[in-house]
Protein backbone atom coordinates (compact mmCIF):
# COMPACT_ATOMS: atom_id res chain seq x y z
CA UNK A 1 0.00 0.00 0.00
CA UNK A 2 1.55 3.30 -1.03
CA UNK A 3 1.77 6.22 1.32
CA UNK A 4 -0.58 8.12 -0.99
CA UNK A 5 -3.40 5.66 -0.25
CA UNK A 6 -2.46 5.26 3.40
CA UNK A 7 -2.19 8.86 4.48
CA UNK A 8 -2.30 10.29 7.98
CA UNK A 9 -5.54 12.18 8.57
CA UNK A 10 -5.60 14.81 11.31
CA UNK A 11 -8.51 17.20 11.83
CA UNK A 12 -9.94 16.34 8.42
CA UNK A 13 -6.72 16.87 6.41
CA UNK A 14 -4.76 13.95 5.00
CA UNK A 15 -0.96 14.05 4.82
CA UNK A 16 1.26 11.76 2.75
CA UNK A 17 3.96 11.40 5.42
CA UNK A 18 3.55 9.88 8.85
CA UNK A 19 6.81 11.45 10.01
CA UNK A 20 6.57 14.89 11.65
CA UNK A 21 9.77 16.78 12.31
CA UNK A 22 10.90 19.71 14.40
CA UNK A 23 12.74 22.78 13.21
CA UNK A 24 15.09 23.52 16.10
CA UNK A 25 18.68 22.60 17.02
CA UNK A 26 20.10 22.71 13.48
CA UNK A 27 23.32 24.64 12.88
CA UNK A 28 21.62 27.00 10.42
CA UNK A 29 18.52 27.47 8.28
CA UNK A 30 20.13 25.79 5.28
CA UNK A 31 20.68 22.59 7.21
CA UNK A 32 17.11 22.87 8.48
CA UNK A 33 15.87 23.09 4.90
CA UNK A 34 17.94 20.15 3.64
CA UNK A 35 17.06 17.84 6.52
CA UNK A 36 13.37 18.71 6.31
CA UNK A 37 13.35 17.93 2.60
CA UNK A 38 15.16 14.62 3.18
CA UNK A 39 12.65 13.61 5.86
CA UNK A 40 9.74 13.79 3.45
CA UNK A 41 7.65 15.32 6.25
CA UNK A 42 4.58 17.41 5.51
CA UNK A 43 4.14 18.79 9.04
CA UNK A 44 6.90 20.84 10.68
CA UNK A 45 6.74 21.87 14.33
CA UNK A 46 7.86 25.36 15.30
CA UNK A 47 8.56 26.56 18.85
CA UNK A 48 6.85 29.95 18.82
CA UNK A 49 8.74 31.21 21.89
CA UNK A 50 12.15 30.34 20.43
CA UNK A 51 11.97 30.66 16.64
CA UNK A 52 11.32 33.70 14.49
CA UNK A 53 8.40 33.27 12.08
CA UNK A 54 7.70 36.96 11.73
CA UNK A 55 7.86 38.29 15.29
CA UNK A 56 11.13 40.06 14.37
CA UNK A 57 10.95 41.42 10.81
CA UNK A 58 14.64 42.31 10.93
CA UNK A 59 15.86 38.75 11.60
CA UNK A 60 15.95 35.69 9.33
CA UNK A 61 12.65 33.82 9.38
CA UNK A 62 12.31 30.07 9.61
CA UNK A 63 9.50 30.35 7.06
CA UNK A 64 12.12 31.16 4.41
CA UNK A 65 13.56 27.66 4.89
CA UNK A 66 10.26 25.79 5.39
CA UNK A 67 7.64 27.87 3.57
CA UNK A 68 3.97 27.43 4.51
CA UNK A 69 3.19 27.04 0.81
CA UNK A 70 4.99 23.69 0.92
CA UNK A 71 4.67 22.54 4.53
CA UNK A 72 2.03 22.59 7.23
CA UNK A 73 3.51 24.64 10.05
CA UNK A 74 2.61 23.23 13.46
CA UNK A 75 3.21 25.89 16.12
CA UNK A 76 4.00 24.43 19.52
CA UNK A 77 4.30 25.68 23.07
CA UNK A 78 7.78 24.37 23.89
CA UNK A 79 9.09 26.19 26.94
CA UNK A 80 5.68 26.73 28.54
CA UNK A 81 5.19 25.52 32.11
CA UNK A 82 1.59 26.54 32.76
CA UNK A 83 -1.71 26.65 30.91
CA UNK A 84 -1.86 30.46 30.73
CA UNK A 85 1.46 30.77 28.90
CA UNK A 86 0.58 27.94 26.53
CA UNK A 87 -2.80 29.41 25.60
CA UNK A 88 -1.28 32.88 25.08
CA UNK A 89 1.50 31.45 22.90
CA UNK A 90 -0.90 29.65 20.57
CA UNK A 91 -3.14 32.69 20.24
CA UNK A 92 -0.03 34.59 19.16
CA UNK A 93 0.79 31.84 16.67
CA UNK A 94 -2.70 32.02 15.19
CA UNK A 95 -2.23 35.74 14.57
CA UNK A 96 1.23 35.29 13.04
CA UNK A 97 0.01 32.47 10.77
CA UNK A 98 -3.19 34.16 9.55
CA UNK A 99 -5.75 32.20 11.55
CA UNK A 100 -3.97 28.84 11.50
CA UNK A 101 -5.91 26.34 13.67
CA UNK A 102 -3.73 23.23 13.91
CA UNK A 103 -1.39 23.47 16.91
CA UNK A 104 0.71 21.32 19.19
CA UNK A 105 0.19 21.80 22.90
CA UNK A 106 2.87 20.90 25.39
CA UNK A 107 2.96 22.10 28.99
CA UNK A 108 6.08 20.98 30.80
CA UNK A 109 6.45 20.04 34.44
CA UNK A 110 10.05 21.08 35.07
CA UNK A 111 13.24 22.00 33.25
CA UNK A 112 15.14 18.84 34.21
CA UNK A 113 12.83 16.10 32.93
CA UNK A 114 10.65 18.10 30.50
CA UNK A 115 7.92 15.66 31.50
CA UNK A 116 4.39 16.88 30.75
CA UNK A 117 2.46 18.65 33.50
CA UNK A 118 -0.81 16.84 32.92
CA UNK A 119 -3.16 18.97 35.10
CA UNK A 120 -2.00 22.13 33.29
CA UNK A 121 -2.07 20.32 29.93
CA UNK A 122 -5.69 19.30 30.46
CA UNK A 123 -6.61 22.83 31.50
CA UNK A 124 -4.95 24.38 28.45
CA UNK A 125 -6.41 21.78 26.08
CA UNK A 126 -9.95 22.48 27.25
CA UNK A 127 -9.53 26.22 26.69
CA UNK A 128 -7.89 25.88 23.30
CA UNK A 129 -10.53 23.49 21.98
CA UNK A 130 -13.24 25.92 23.10
CA UNK A 131 -11.32 28.71 21.32
CA UNK A 132 -11.54 26.82 18.03
CA UNK A 133 -8.06 25.29 17.82
CA UNK A 134 -7.35 21.81 16.48
CA UNK A 135 -5.14 20.57 19.29
CA UNK A 136 -2.48 17.90 18.99
CA UNK A 137 -1.19 17.30 22.48
CA UNK A 138 2.05 16.04 24.07
CA UNK A 139 1.19 13.88 27.06
CA UNK A 140 2.37 11.16 29.41
CA UNK A 141 1.99 7.54 28.30
CA UNK A 142 -0.98 7.13 30.64
CA UNK A 143 -4.03 5.63 28.90
CA UNK A 144 -6.44 7.41 31.25
CA UNK A 145 -4.93 10.84 30.64
CA UNK A 146 -4.85 10.18 26.90
CA UNK A 147 -8.55 9.32 26.93
CA UNK A 148 -9.35 12.45 28.92
CA UNK A 149 -7.58 14.60 26.33
CA UNK A 150 -9.45 12.88 23.53
CA UNK A 151 -12.76 13.40 25.35
CA UNK A 152 -11.95 17.12 25.61
CA UNK A 153 -11.78 17.26 21.81
CA UNK A 154 -8.06 17.02 21.01
CA UNK A 155 -7.49 15.86 17.43
CA UNK A 156 -4.41 13.75 18.23
CA UNK A 157 -2.66 12.49 21.34
CA UNK A 158 1.13 12.37 21.43
CA UNK A 159 2.50 10.28 24.31
CA UNK A 160 6.22 10.41 25.00
CA UNK A 161 8.31 7.31 24.29
CA UNK A 162 10.93 8.53 26.77
CA UNK A 163 12.21 11.91 27.93
CA UNK A 164 12.53 14.70 25.35
CA UNK A 165 15.94 14.63 23.69
CA UNK A 166 17.05 11.52 25.60
CA UNK A 167 17.29 9.19 22.60
CA UNK A 168 16.27 6.31 24.88
CA UNK A 169 13.62 4.98 22.51
CA UNK A 170 10.34 3.39 23.56
CA UNK A 171 10.63 2.48 27.24
CA UNK A 172 7.04 1.31 27.78
CA UNK A 173 5.52 -0.29 24.67
CA UNK A 174 2.72 -1.77 26.75
CA UNK A 175 1.29 1.61 27.75
CA UNK A 176 1.55 2.82 24.16
CA UNK A 177 -0.35 -0.26 23.02
CA UNK A 178 -3.12 0.45 25.53
CA UNK A 179 -3.43 4.03 24.29
CA UNK A 180 -3.51 2.90 20.65
CA UNK A 181 -6.12 0.22 21.38
CA UNK A 182 -8.61 2.67 22.89
CA UNK A 183 -7.96 5.77 20.77
CA UNK A 184 -10.43 7.17 18.27
CA UNK A 185 -7.98 9.87 17.14
CA UNK A 186 -4.43 9.49 15.79
CA UNK A 187 -1.73 8.47 18.26
CA UNK A 188 1.77 9.74 17.52
CA UNK A 189 4.91 9.02 19.50
CA UNK A 190 6.46 12.29 20.60
CA UNK A 191 9.86 12.52 22.32
CA UNK A 192 12.60 10.03 23.03
CA UNK A 193 13.28 8.57 19.58
CA UNK A 194 17.02 8.11 19.09
CA UNK A 195 17.49 6.25 15.84
CA UNK A 196 15.64 4.69 12.94
CA UNK A 197 14.82 1.42 14.70
CA UNK A 198 12.95 3.36 17.42
CA UNK A 199 10.74 4.96 14.78
CA UNK A 200 10.11 1.62 13.09
CA UNK A 201 9.13 0.00 16.40
CA UNK A 202 6.65 2.79 17.14
CA UNK A 203 5.00 2.26 13.78
CA UNK A 204 5.00 -1.54 14.15
CA UNK A 205 3.14 -1.12 17.45
CA UNK A 206 0.39 0.64 15.50
CA UNK A 207 1.18 4.30 16.12
CA UNK A 208 -0.22 6.57 13.44
CA UNK A 209 2.94 8.62 13.22
CA UNK A 210 6.13 9.76 14.91
CA UNK A 211 7.34 13.26 15.74
CA UNK A 212 11.03 13.94 16.33
CA UNK A 213 13.58 16.73 16.35
CA UNK A 214 16.73 15.97 18.35
CA UNK A 215 17.20 12.51 16.81
CA UNK A 216 17.66 14.17 13.42
CA UNK A 217 19.13 17.58 14.26
CA UNK A 218 21.57 16.13 16.80
CA UNK A 219 22.89 13.38 14.52
CA UNK A 220 26.40 13.64 13.07
CA UNK A 221 24.79 13.82 9.62
CA UNK A 222 21.29 15.28 10.09
CA UNK A 223 20.33 15.06 6.42
CA UNK A 224 21.22 11.37 6.18
CA UNK A 225 19.46 10.66 9.49
CA UNK A 226 16.36 12.46 8.23
CA UNK A 227 16.33 10.15 5.22
CA UNK A 228 16.78 7.11 7.48
CA UNK A 229 13.87 8.19 9.67
CA UNK A 230 11.63 8.59 6.64
CA UNK A 231 12.42 5.07 5.49
CA UNK A 232 12.00 3.65 9.01
CA UNK A 233 8.55 5.16 9.45
CA UNK A 234 7.46 3.87 6.05
CA UNK A 235 8.88 0.39 6.73
CA UNK A 236 7.33 0.20 10.19
CA UNK A 237 3.94 1.17 8.82
CA UNK A 238 4.17 -1.43 6.05
CA UNK A 239 5.15 -4.10 8.59
CA UNK A 240 2.20 -3.17 10.82
CA UNK A 241 -0.23 -3.38 7.91
CA UNK A 242 1.29 -6.66 6.72
CA UNK A 243 0.82 -8.30 10.12
CA UNK A 244 3.82 -9.94 11.75
CA UNK A 245 4.03 -13.65 12.50
CA UNK A 246 3.20 -14.77 16.02
CA UNK A 247 6.09 -15.25 18.42
CA UNK A 248 6.71 -18.93 19.13
CA UNK A 249 8.78 -20.82 21.67
CA UNK A 250 9.61 -23.50 19.10
CA UNK A 251 11.24 -23.66 15.70
CA UNK A 252 9.17 -23.69 12.55
CA UNK A 253 10.90 -24.84 9.33
CA UNK A 254 10.95 -22.33 6.50
CA UNK A 255 10.27 -25.09 3.97
CA UNK A 256 7.18 -27.28 4.66
CA UNK A 257 7.86 -30.95 5.24
CA UNK A 258 4.61 -32.12 3.63
CA UNK A 259 4.94 -33.10 -0.03
CA UNK A 260 8.75 -33.22 -0.01
CA UNK A 261 10.41 -35.13 -2.84
CA UNK A 262 12.64 -37.35 -0.69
Amino acid sequence: MSKHTDGLTIAGTTYNSRLLVGSGKYKDLEQTRLATEASGADIITVAIRRVNIGQDPNAPSLLDAVPPSRYTILPNTAGCYNAEDAVYTLHLARELLNGHKLVKLEVLGDEKTLFPNMPETLKAAERLVKDGFDVMVYCSDDPIQARMLEDLGCVAVMPLASLIGSGMGILNPWNLSLIIEQARVPVLVDAGVGTASDAAIAMELGCDGVLMNTAIAGAQDPVRMARAMRLAVEAGREAYLAGRIARRFAASPSSPMAGRIA
